[in-house]
């Protein structure tokens, strides 16, 4: 087994608890409001959202894929810090045991926060991802936090 992690950063004009309570806290109900066009629901299976909680992405039709679980792998609310894996479904096929999104969200001096996300990639035997393929996963977790943002700026009272 093999692992590709990159790392990216994501600046935001929101403030760091909003923010994370937003991105990591609520994300179950607000990733299908804000993205209704890729995610159709998030589902608790088991577990209460702290660590060890598995959930059940369902993603919206025209997606490449069906469902995705997901395991919370470590939560810390005082330093603002998220550990997720995907460790079922159809996006991990053959190639992937499972993916690890890890986000710490940073305040910025002047206000607003800094997201800074690494995603690592547990493969199964060898395998390459082109830089076209990792930019391409980079612009797309962008988007969903950009789109977090957008709502928030919309909706000044939420969180």
């Amino acid at each position: 087994m093999g692992v590709i992690t990159f790392h990216f950063d994501v600046p935001s004009v929101i403030p760091l608890a909003r923010m994370f309570k937003a991105v990591v806290l609520d994300a179950g109900n607000l990733l299908p409001i804000v993205l209704p066009q890729a995610v159709k629901s998030v589902e608790v299976l088991e577990g209460d959202g702290g660590p060890g909680t598995i959930k059940l992405i369902t993603f919206a039709e025209g997606n490449p894929y069906k469902t995705a679980k997901h395991k919370v792998e470590a939560l810390d609310k005082e330093n603002f810090t998220y550990c997720y894996s995907i460790i079922d479904g159809e996006m991990l096929g053959t190639t992937f045991e499972k993916i690890t999104f890890e986000v710490k969200i940073n305040a910025l001096p002047l206000g607003g926060s800094m997201l800074k996300c690494t995603n690592s990639y547990f493969t199964i035997g060898e395998v390459d991802i082109t830089e076209e393929e990792i930019n391409t996963r980079k612009e797309k977790a962008s988007a969903m936090y950009e789109a977090i943002e957008a709502y928030l700026l919309e909706n000044p009272d939420a969180y």
